[in-house]
């Protein structure tokens, strides 16, 4: 899997205006995620990819989402499968309240890293899918019959969950094994 970053602060100075800080209106979020994309283009396998709000100011709700929301629907392949995984960093509780209103909207989740290294979940996810994503994401990579055995599930609702998790981009599966996107990050040192 291809680890990449972008900056997207960068990707608004680059597309509307070098001195520009601040994510407002719905026409500068279309043409930072137009930049956003095309750099995404670029790559032709799956990508673990950190989008970074750190040199953003403000955030309002056209631009979370253009930024965010319909970056995540945007990556999913003709198929519905999700052809990038996604790490949200640098966004700050000003950000969140615009971030959290438009996945709550389109029914998305996505992994935000804090400040402090700590990887959560925010959007809309089922009790199941929750517990299966926290008990992975603390385990590292795991067969789905460990994590039923760790969890105490039956392997048919592990697997469920699993699949849910891998569709919704919160997991990955690697041959006979399931590994969080935030333990795939922090297996190759990304944090």
């Amino acid at each position: 899997m291809i680890h990449h970053h972008i900056d997207v602060g960068g990707a608004l100075r680059r597309s509307v205006c070098h001195l520009y800080s601040d994510l407002v209106t719905r026409p500068t979020g279309a043409a930072v995620r137009q930049e956003i994309e095309q750099q995404l283009e670029q790559i032709h396998d799956r990508t673990l990819t950190v989008i970074d709000f750190s040199h953003v100011g403000l955030l309002d709700f056209s631009c979370a989402d253009e930024v965010v929301a319909k970056l995540l629907l945007h990556s999913i392949s003709d198929a519905g499968a999700p052809v990038g995984f996604f790490l949200f960093r640098g966004v700050r509780d000003e950000h969140l309240e615009a971030i959290e209103a438009v996945l709550e909207r389109r029914g998305l989740v996505l992994l935000i890293q804090t400040e402090d290294g700590s990887v959560h979940v925010v959007g809309e996810l089922g009790e199941r899918e929750r517990t299966t994503w926290e008990s992975l994401d603390r385990v590292g990579r795991h067969s789905a019959a460990a994590l039923a055995a760790a969890i105490g599930t039956t392997l048919q609702e592990t697997l469920s969950a699993l699949d849910a998790l891998c569709a919704r981009r919160l997991a990955i599966k690697l041959d006979d094994s399931y590994i969080a996107i935030s333990s795939a990050l922090v297996a190759r040192g990304i944090q």
